[in-house]
């Protein structure tokens, strides 16, 4: 690190931000890490990733930064919009937040454009357990502006070899295969934890891609980013590792427990619960069949039980592929 070195201002101290904050210490930058609670000066560890050791690069501070050349948005999709206006400074925005808003169905783009219309916007996501991004493992996501230049320009900033990035000029379909998979990895937490097996599993992640290209196309976006790490990648990663919050609740939920009962025990977002609704609300609104995402959600409500969710799925009319 240099005196000329990027300044990257991540909003967020949660597990995900302290990840991002350290892998953009590890591409040579210095990091501004924005803690909501106050934190103790020159603290190394903070609560929500204690595992990770902060390195000498990042700085933390209870006080919005004013000034940056990159300013990462990590916080949860559902107070993103009380976040963004807070915001000083002119540095370009990148999300790195999944999910739709209640209410609105807006993207975290949507969200950016309206709050702070003035700075660039982009989009990061990819198939990360924070943990391990953390700790320098390997890992790869995508960042997704207007143009390839941007992103190309972001990816540049952002990238190390513990962390590969790709560009994509794909902002839609990167930011409906983020919100998306979370409530895909609900519905195969919960195939799990009921005992469908294995086969049931793989199915519902097969169908889901099918289902989210077709929203994407009708949003804007591009099916075949679905086949990518911000879609295909990050499913992967969600509906099948143990440290999914998504597919963590999704077992619980499989296997009995209220949905009540698990979020009262959970300090942690998961962030499909809101997402599921607003999700199915949009799809619906366009005319997008989205059977998963339409279970999933009436499940989470208590609309229907765990045997109608079965029937919705397996006894809708034979189609083809």
């Amino acid at each position: 690190m240099t005196a000329t070195s990027p300044h990257i201002a991540v909003i967020g101290a949660g597990a995900w931000g302290i990840a991002l904050a350290c892998a953009s210490a590890r591409a040579g930058a210095r990091v501004t890490l924005w803690s909501r609670s106050p934190v103790t000066p020159g603290t190394r560890t903070l609560p929500r990733l204690p595992a990770a050791v902060l390195p000498d690069a990042v700085g933390v501070t209870s006080d919005l930064p004013e000034h940056a050349d990159l300013t990462l948005l990590v916080v949860p999709m559902q107070t993103l919009r009380s976040i963004a206006p807070r915001l000083k400074g002119t540095s370009p925005l990148i999300a790195c937040c999944k999910g739709l808003e209640l209410g609105t169905g807006d993207l975290p783009l949507d969200i950016l454009r309206e709050t702070q219309p003035d700075r660039p916007h982009a989009v990061l996501s990819g198939p990360n357990f924070a943990i391990e991004v953390a700790m320098g493992a390997p890992a790869a996501a995508t960042i997704a502006a207007a143009s390839l230049d941007e992103a190309h320009h972001y990816v540049g900033l952002l990238s190390s070899p513990h962390f590969r990035l790709y560009a994509s000029d794909d902002p839609i379909g990167v930011q409906i295969a983020g919100a998306a998979k979370n409530v895909v990895a609900i519905g195969a937490g919960i195939a799990i934890g009921a005992g469908l097996g294995e086969n049931a599993r793989a199915a519902l992640i097969t169908r889901a891609i099918v289902e989210i290209g077709r929203l994407a196309a009708a949003m804007g976006g591009r099916p075949a980013t679905i086949a990518g790490l911000s879609g295909l990648g990050d499913l992967i990663l969600t509906c099948t590792g143990a440290g999914s919050r998504n597919y963590s609740l999704g077992l619980e939920l499989g296997r009995g427990t209220s949905l009540a009962e698990i979020l009262g025990t959970r300090s942690t977002v998961a962030e499909g619960v809101a997402t599921a609704p607003a999700l199915a609300a949009r799809a619906k609104a366009l005319g997008i069949a989205m059977p998963i995402t339409e279970t999933v959600s009436a499940f989470l409500a208590g609309e229907i039980d765990l045997a109608q969710a079965r029937r919705h799925l397996l006894e809708r009319p034979i189609t083809v592929e």
